[in-house]
């Protein structure tokens, strides 16, 4: 059963309250749901229907849409081994819409959903575990949000007089950093000129 056949069935056989859009293309199905209520009715669906049999969860992953009411997509990679086909599940949720966690389905799932809110914030209701998984304990914001900074909220270092590992407020100190307003692309010639000249200076 190749993809294209997935696609229709899929089309003629879901309510149309789960899904907002199925999208076809030659490696994989898309599939978007209406709704983060859905979700989970969808993906058994998907995971234990005779004719789909999408029972291995590949990963969990999300992309942070600042711009959007519903800013965070998360996005469900599956593969159905019996019909060598894949289909990507996706949703749209906001700061504080939580979804329901998928480790009955997919007990693989546990860790990407602890990346997931470890990474993005996205709440994971009924996860067995929802700790942070790539950051310390302790650790504030979320590092993959558009609107997180380049250079976090705290530094990590060895305190020689304490013997242990202390967080401190990040502090850039002004002299240490270095602005090159000119760009050497506005002027031609400009680069090479001036490293001629440091290599004549050098000599």
């Amino acid at each position: 059963m190749g993809n294209q056949v997935i696609n229709e069935y899929l089309r003629d056989t879901l309510p149309n309250r789960w899904i907002r859009r199925l999208e076809r293309s030659e490696h994989e199905n898309r599939l978007f749901c209406s709704d983060t209520d859905y979700l989970f009715q969808l993906l058994w669906f998907l995971q234990d229907h005779t004719y789909t049999r999408f029972q291995v969860l590949i990963d969990i992953c999300s992309i942070d849409y600042p711009s959007r009411k519903r800013r965070f997509e998360v996005v469900y990679n599956i593969l159905s081994t019996r019909y060598n086909s894949r289909i990507r599940v996706q949703t749209s949720v906001d700061n504080i819409t939580r979804i329901s966690s998928v480790v009955s389905l997919f007990p693989s799932a546990g860790w990407w959903e602890r990346e997931v809110w470890d990474m993005f914030g996205v709440y994971f209701i009924n996860h067995p575990d929802l700790r942070r998984i790539l950051t310390d304990y302790g650790f504030e914001g979320h590092p993959l949000r558009k609107d997180f900074p380049l250079s976090g909220y705290v530094e990590v270092r060895y305190d020689d007089s304490e013997k242990r590992v202390v967080s401190e407020p990040i502090e850039m100190t002004q002299e240490f950093r270095y602005f090159e307003k000119a760009s050497p692309w506005d002027r031609p010639g400009t680069l090479w000129r001036s490293q001629a000249r440091s290599d004549a200076n050098r000599d």
